[in-house]
């Protein structure tokens, strides 16, 4: 087949063909979700338009910009009036987005007002531009990921309620330990994105500042267009309305090269998606085939192999845990970027883009997934009771060594639950039988208290009571008791 062949057979691109935009076709947890159309590339250019918008309006009400042109300028700051390839394009002569952007902002805005177009981007600069643009996108989409936290706690409050008692085995270093109970972990999942919530509110409650600098951080090209002598006054004027006119906070200083909003937003979102990560492999591990204890929501066709028919796969843990494993990892990519050099940076400034969008969109889309799977969990407390007594009671072997401890010594009781603990293993027998043929256990321990020590549903500790503080420490009691009936 000749290259000319290649290129107009059926699934090959023609040569010369150009690609169309990333549709999420490799990084499915977040494709369809409301993240993914919150941080797309159209998405990201109006938030610089409203960038751009706002400061006019800034300007207008701190005085060097009339309040028309302003009015004009906010009409017009419209992505879908742009092209936003066009704009992607020429941006590599100019190594930003913005250029092109304000040129043709400027453009739109004189065919209305040749007036008005005299004050677009005035005495702006380019990174104040982008960087108050990828706050405003942040800032929509932490949004969305926190409400869906917050969703799945919940859900996880109606699980740990409803299953306060339920044994099942704990289980340290891939074996079983001692027993649990299954709403003690779900409370323990629900405390991870109760604190995951927390530090995306942290963040959101002042933590997204507007960037206002100028060219070098001085704010000069600002000051500029005001009155003589205008000084502090006016920069405190401006500063303050652009932060009303966004709904972001005031920066103490120019943050050009003062990464410290980008490297706090990295730290968050991979905290969001650890959180999220914990449940997800969990729910992988107890979904196994040989262990059956939760399940994934069944949906018709979800989780279908391309090769095995009788195979349901828990696709909405894998989702989760896909996003969990990549955001940190590109999260320190954005966290590196507090090495910056000068006033603005010649690569790393622009570096951060792609892995900011990256850890947002990952950390929205497994956000969103999790909620699904928290309020579909399919819970088998009958297959948890099995498991538990898979070992025959040696999952108690430490209460019963404790039991025996003070009657024949530390040491000697866990030797003795260790060697009758293997004799079970090798017999198959029981290790309540085992024990009650041992004349040391009968001296002290009747066959019945034997028994009643080794059933593993008496053996949770403080499970119970742990899932009620941690239910009413959060608010979620009341209303989780009342879901759970």
């Amino acid at each position: 087949m000749t290259a000319d062949d290649r290129a107009g057979a059926p699934g090959t691109a023609p040569a010369g063909a150009g690609y169309g935009p990333d549709a999420g076709l490799l990084s499915p947890v977040r494709a369809g979700t409301p993240a993914e159309a919150a941080t797309s590339d159209q998405a990201w250019l109006q938030a610089m338009l409203d960038a751009e918008a706002a400061l006019a309006r800034a300007q207008a009400e701190a005085g060097t910009v009339p309040a028309e042109a302003a009015a004009v300028i906010s009409r017009v700051a419209r992505a879908e009036l742009l092209d936003v390839r066009a704009l992607a394009l020429v941006a590599r002569e100019t190594a930003n987005p913005v250029v092109g952007l304000v040129r043709e902002l400027t453009r739109l805005v004189a065919v209305e007002s040749p007036e008005a177009a005299e004050f677009v981007h005035h005495g702006s600069t380019s990174q104040d531009v982008f960087d108050t643009g990828a706050m405003l996108v942040a800032d929509r989409t932490l949004r969305l990921i926190r409400a869906d936290l917050e969703r799945s706690a919940e859900a996880l409050a109606v699980l740990a309620a409803r299953h306060r008692d339920t044994a099942m085995a704990g289980r340290t270093l891939a074996l079983h330990a001692v027993p649990t109970t299954f709403g003690l972990k779900a409370a323990g999942w629900r405390r991870l994105l109760l604190d995951a919530r927390d530090r995306v509110a942290a963040v959101l409650d002042g933590g997204l500042p507007v960037s206002l600098g100028g060219a070098a951080g001085t704010l000069a090209g600002y000051l500029e267009f005001a009155e003589p002598g205008a000084g502090h006054a006016y920069v405190d004027r401006l500063l303050d309305a652009y932060a009303a006119e966004t709904g972001l906070a005031r920066p103490p200083l120019p943050w050009h090269a003062l990464r410290t909003p980008m490297a706090d937003l990295a730290a968050a979102l991979a905290f969001v998606t650890g959180a999220l990560g914990k449940i997800a492999v969990d729910v992988q591990s107890l979904t196994r085939t040989e262990v059956g204890e939760v399940g994934e929501p069944a949906v018709e066709g979800r989780g279908a192999s391309s090769a095995m028919p009788h195979k349901r796969n828990p696709v909405l843990a894998t989702l989760i845990r896909s996003a969990a494993l990549q955001v940190p990892v590109i999260a320190a990519g954005v966290t590196q970027c507090l090495v910056c050099e000068d006033e603005r940076s010649a690569g790393v400034w622009h570096a951060e883009w792609q892995l900011l969008r990256e850890c947002l969109r990952l950390a929205g889309g497994a956000a969103h997934t999790a909620v699904e799977l928290t309020e579909g969990l399919v819970v088998r407390p009958e297959r948890m009771r099995e498991n538990l007594m898979l070992t025959g009671s040696q999952v108690v072997s430490e209460r019963m060594s404790a039991v025996l401890a003070p009657r024949l010594g530390k040491a000697e009781a866990k030797e003795l639950l260790t060697r009758a603990s293997a004799e079970a293993d090798r017999t198959g027998g029981s290790l309540a039988a085992v024990l009650g043929a041992l004349p040391k256990v009968r001296r002290h321990l009747t066959d019945a208290q034997i028994i009643r020590l080794l059933d593993p549903e008496r053996y949770t500790g403080a499970a119970s009571a742990l899932v009620d503080r941690e239910l009413a420490d959060a608010g979620g009691a009341p209303q989780a008791q009342a879901q759970a009936q």
